[in-house]
Formats: structure tokens, C-alpha cells, sequence
């Protein structure tokens, strides 16, 4: 078997459910009933009402967003509506190392989920000053509380206030102080309302990146825009093809400004698959062969030179992207475990990578679930 007991499995895409005091334990008195918090929601007679998040009086009718560990396929469904109805290990940090322990996976990266995965919930708030607040409230658990079950086990990631440039700097600087290791980011922001990566817009925040070494996070759907092709399809057609979103952010940010202009930026691409990555790869350079010439776009630098320099991808079971591994770039592969998602192969995710990663060298299988993500997140063994 290529994974050795001494290889430790390191996720650079997991998940945390907030709980319940998350904000009303952190929240200035005056707020607290205005921020987010949770209420009861009845769901009919004789079930046990809903626990939703309330902030500035509107309802949000999640809390779990398919938080399903430890259950069957046959019993998934989109989320648990109550904190009793998951496992502790969603919400509760020694629970949670207890359950990787459980699972055999040593170390974990854990994107936000009221929030969103890149914090976006906040670009809702009415209030500034509030919604900064939040963001500050749950980067300042996941630094002080969440991690610090498990140093240099569970791995900082932070969020940022997306509607302010010079806050979204003061927060990188100020995170990054209490050791933060990697920002979400959203993996296009105009869907959201705001500015492309082919504007100016970003570049302090770009370089608050670089100065402090983290690197943007880019989970999919954080553009707030899955796919989809018909309002009938089922929801199985938008699962199949969420990896066309991290598809789209690589070609977007290949072709933008963004790493000429910010040559030190590291980018993980979360939750989207690497197979793609050869085609889409030879299909951009093809691109710039023939169209740079009338395109806004640079002309020295070929697509496939930027992608091996600052992008890095994650997988599950994603077979063939492992079989074209060299095309790739063994140094750009991480490994993802998704816990408490329903891709989640927990509690055998070891078992499972081992049975993924069999025919693969021992060196290449310990660069791809541990020493790469080390690499990336400045995280010492």
C-alpha cells in the first residue's frame, strides 16, 4: 500500500458549521439581537421546529448545508435543519479532532458554511459596521477557538469584509498576525456585484496575500453561481458539473492581469476536481497561440507557465486526474477530505485515498496529501 502509516493525510477542503453562540458570544450587547443568531422555525405538527439563522431580521433556512457524516447515501438530503440531527463533529472542534482521528486524516483546512464559503453572507448587510463585525467575529473563533483544539492540526482560514478594499487589507494583516494560513476568496467576484479580477480593483488585497504568503482559497460556488442548464434538471445535473466553476476561474484568472501583476500570489482551487486541468491547460495555450495578437491579454507568457507557477487543485476520487497527475504537476495536487459533505468518504477517507493513490509512488503520494498542502499553507510538520 503506497499510504504509509508515517505519511499524515492533510484536507485542504473541509467544512465547520458555526454554532449556535458563534455570534452572540463575540458581538458588541447592542448588536447581538440584530446579528446572526439562531431562532426556531416551525416545520408543521408533531416535527421539532427548524433551528435558521436570523441576521438583520432575514431568515436563512440552513444551518447544516449538508452536513450528513455517518450516514448512508440512501438517507442524504440536502442539510440537517437542527444541530441534534449531526454529528458533534460539524460544529464542535475536539469533536471534530476526535472524528479525524476516527478517519485517519492527521490535518484540515475548514471553509465557513452560514457565511458561505467565502464569506459572502455579509455582502447582504445593511449595516457596515455589523457585517464587519461578523466577519471579524468568525475569523476571531476559528483563530482563537476552532483551531486552537488542534494547532498545526486544524488550519486557519479566514475571511474578509469583500465590500471594503482598505478593511479587507487591515483584516488580512490583522488575521495573518494571529497566524492565519489561507483566505477564502470568492472565485468570481462579479456575479456578486463586484469587480472583476481584470480591473485594478483588488490588487491591495492581491499583495496583502503576497506580503503575508497565504494563499486565496477559491471554492466553488462562492461566486454565488452554480451550474445549471434547466430549471427542471435535477440538482444531480448542477453536482456533476460543479467542477466547471473552478474550470472558469482558472481561465479567467490566466488570462487576467492578476499574476503578472502580482508574481508571488498563490491561488488552491477547493473542491473542484483536477481531471479537467491537462485539457483546459492545452486549450488555453492553444488560445493564446492563435488569438493573442487582438486580444487584451499578455503576450509573453503562455497560459500553462502562470498555472504551474500559482495554481494548485484538490480531489476526492478523482481517478483520472490522478492517472494525468504528471500533466498537472504533481507539486500543484492536493488532497480533500469534505468532511461533513455528502463527497466525504468519512470515516474510511484513508482507506479510500489509499485504494485512489495505489499504483502511485510512495514520493509523488506523500507530496500529494501532505507535504504539498505544507507547502502551500506555510504549515511545519
Amino acid at each position: 500500500m503506497p499510504l504509509q502509516p508515517w505519511m499524515k493525510l492533510l484536507s485542504t477542503d473541509d467544512h465547520l458549521i458555526e454554532p449556535p453562540s458563534l455570534w452572540t458570544d463575540r458581538l458588541p450587547a447592542r448588536l447581538r439581537e440584530v446579528g446572526p443568531r439562531i431562532v426556531e422555525q416551525s416545520r408543521g405538527d408533531g416535527v421539532a421546529p427548524a433551528e435558521v439563522w436570523n441576521y438583520e431580521g432575514r431568515i436563512y433556512p440552513y444551518i447544516g448545508l449538508n452536513a450528513v457524516a455517518g450516514k448512508k447515501p440512501e438517507e442524504f438530503g440536502m442539510e440537517p435543519t437542527r444541530y441534534d440531527e449531526m454529528i458533534p463533529g460539524c460544529y464542535d472542534p475536539k469533536a471534530r479532532l476526535r472524528d479525524m482521528d476516527l478517519d485517519g486524516v492527521w490535518g484540515a483546512l475548514c471553509f465557513p458554511s452560514f457565511p458561505r464559503f467565502a464569506g459572502t453572507i455579509f455582502l447582504d448587510g445593511q449595516d457596515r459596521e455589523l457585517a464587519l463585525l461578523c466577519v471579524r467575529a468568525w475569523n476571531d473563533f476559528v483563530l482563537d477557538e476552532w483551531c486552537a483544539a488542534g494547532p498545526g492540526r486544524l488550519i486557519p482560514l479566514v475571511i474578509l469584509p469583500l465590500w471594503d478594499v482598505p478593511a479587507c487589507v487591515a483584516e488580512i494583516h490583522r488575521t495573518a498576525g494571529k497566524g492565519a494560513k489561507a483566505i477564502s476568496f470568492p472565485e468570481n467576484p462579479v456575479p456578486l456585484g463586484l469587480p472583476s479580477f481584470h480591473t485594478d480593483h483588488w490588487d491591495p488585497v492581491l499583495s496583502a496575500a503576497e506580503d503575508t504568503d497565504m494563499p486565496l482559497c477559491l471554492h466553488f460556488g462562492t461566486s454565488g453561481s452554480a451550474p445549471r442548464t434547466a430549471p427542471e434538471a435535477p440538482f444531480a445535473v448542477t453536482i456533476a458539473l460543479f467542477g466547471c466553476n473552478s474550470m472558469y476561474a482558472t481561465a479567467d484568472l490566466l488570462f487576467s492581469p492578476v499574476f503578472h501583476r502580482h508574481p508571488r500570489l498563490k491561488v488552491g482551487l477547493s473542491e473542484g476536481g483536477i481531471g479537467w486541468m491537462p485539457y483546459l491547460i492545452e486549450r488555453m495555450d492553444a488560445t493564446w497561440e492563435r488569438h493573442r495578437f487582438y486580444q487584451n491579454v499578455n503576450q509573453e507568457i503562455r497560459p500553462s507557465e502562470l498555472f504551474f507557477r500559482h495554481i494548485h487543485g484538490c480531489f476526492i476520487d478523482d481517478r483520472f486526474g490522478v492517472a494525468v497527475r504528471h500533466e498537472i504537476g504533481v507539486d500543484r495536487i492536493t488532497w480533500e477530505c469534505d468532511y461533513p459533505h455528502s463527497d466525504s468518504y468519512w470515516p474510511k477517507s484513508r482507506a479510500y485515498a489509499a485504494e485512489v493513490l495505489a499504483d502511485v509512488p510512495d514520493d509523488e503520494v506523500h507530496g500529494i496529501v501532505e507535504l504539498n498542502t505544507r507547502r502551500l499553507y506555510n504549515v511545519p510538520a
